[in-house]
Order: structure tokens, then C-alpha cells, then sequence
């Protein structure tokens, strides 16, 4: 959290303006808050009611674009759009489609490093809308309690379906399993491509960007070292 409220305050001038242009924070891919920006009444509309509007609103870009809506191939394509924005890719934003997490007590008393790495997800830049695509790796030691290992994977992917900068996703997928678990023992490392990165700007489709967080254990140089081993690294 200090590393974020640092960098925040990096951003920010003596009145709590942002020192940086828009288009600045978003070539340089720069988060401004832990918690994904959310307006006060971003669940009073239902899901149909924003599959609509969505869909109202594609059309008008797609229309402004100069493309023909009449032709076979295209004039589904803004309803296809809604429903894929609302129940696939950006539906990690409602809190009703968090997975249901189940906890069950340690009875085989393993106490040593648990990982589920190579965890694929698929999300999106929120600076630019377009995808950003890799690998997550989960560790946590238990103190008590344990999960399922899919439900690894689902909370990974709940977080990705969300606008997102990958520094976020990282924290937020940590502090979810720290708060499920009841453990600090929690560490996550992520290896993703950025698809604003490869075929606009700078345009560099080789580079990938790795963020990690390490909590409680995690944090001591052995056991971080442990992890990394196991992960490839």
C-alpha cells in the first residue's frame, strides 16, 4: 500500500491536481488508485439495461467510423459488443459475479508452500480498451484454512475482467486471497504482454512486463527464492 500511496504522491501536486496529462498517464501506464475507479452508481442500471446502451452507443461510433451497419457482417456487431463487454470481458466489475470461495480446514496439516502457476488470463488496458494476455503464478502458505485450487484460477480471472493496469491487478488478486485465506503468506507474480504496447505506440511486440507482490513469508529472501524456483524464475 506504501508503494502505491508513494507513487500516487508522486502524481500529484500540493493541491492534489495530477501533474501529468491524460495521455501522458496513459502511454506510460500509470495506475492512480489500488481500487478499481468505480462511480457511486455503477449497479443501479441492470445488466440488459447497459447491454442497450452500450449497444446504442457502438453503433453511433461505428456509424461515425463510416462503416456501413446494413451489410450481413456488421450490423450485429454493436449488440455482440454490449453483451461481450457486460457478461464476458468487463463483467469482473460487479461484485454478483465474484466467485463463491470455500474454505476447508488444513486436516492434512500441510504447512509448506502451496503454488498454482501458468495461470492464463485474458484482460484489458484501461487506458486504451484493447487486451492485455498472460501468465499469473499464486503461492500462499496456509495458517489454518485453504482453498480449492480452480478457485485460484477464478479469483485470477475475476480481477483480469475489469478495465485494469497490471500493477492493480496484481495488488488486487494478493489482497483477495490474503483476506479469503486470513493469511499475510500470500504471493503473486504476473508475466503479460500488452497489446497497447505492441501495435500502437512504441509498437514493441517482444516485450513483456512482470509485477510482483510478496506478503508475510514472502517477504523473507529464502522463501521468496523457494517460490521463484518453483515458478521457473
Amino acid at each position: 500500500m506504501k508503494q502505491n500511496e508513494t507513487l500516487l504522491n508522486t502524481l500529484l501536486d500540493n493541491n492534489g491536481k495530477l501533474l501529468l496529462t491524460d495521455e501522458e498517464i496513459g502511454d506510460d501506464h500509470i495506475a492512480t488508485s489500488v481500487d478499481t475507479p468505480m462511480r457511486a452508481d455503477a449497479f443501479e442500471l441492470s445488466d440488459e439495461e447497459k447491454i442497450a446502451q452500450i449497444e446504442y452507443h457502438f453503433r453511433q461510433i461505428m456509424e461515425t467510423l463510416g462503416l456501413d451497419l446494413t451489410d450481413d457482417s456488421l450490423k450485429g456487431t454493436p449488440k455482440r459488443v454490449a453483451k461481450m463487454y457486460v457478461k464476458e470481458i468487463f463483467s469482473g466489475l460487479d461484485p454478483k459475479n465474484k466467485p463463491s470461495i470455500a474454505l476447508f480446514e488444513n486436516k492434512y496439516q500441510y504447512n509448506e508452500m502451496l503454488v498454482e502457476k501458468n495461470i492464463s488470463f485474458y484482460s484489458n488496458c484501461e487506458h486504451h480498451f484493447v487486451p492485455i494476455f498472460g501468465k499469473a503464478h499464486v503461492a500462499y502458505i496456509a495458517e489454518g484454512k485453504v482453498v480449492g485450487l480452480s478457485k485460484l484460477n477464478r479469483i485470477v480471472q475475476h480481477y483480469a475482467k475489469r478495465p485494469q493496469v497490471q500493477e492493480r491487478l496484481t495488488v488486487q488478486i494478493a489482497r483477495d486471497l490474503q483476506e479469503i485465506l486470513g493469511t499475510e503468506n500470500v504471493a503473486v507474480m504476473i508475466d503479460a504482454k500488452h497489446l497497447c504496447v505492441a501495435s500502437r505506440g512504441v509498437k514493441d511486440d517482444t516485450s513483456s512486463t512482470v509485477t510482483s507482490y510478496y506478503g508475510g513469508k514472502f517477504q523473507e529472501e529464502s522463501v521468496r527464492q523457494e517460490f521463484l524456483k518453483y515458478i521457473g524464475i
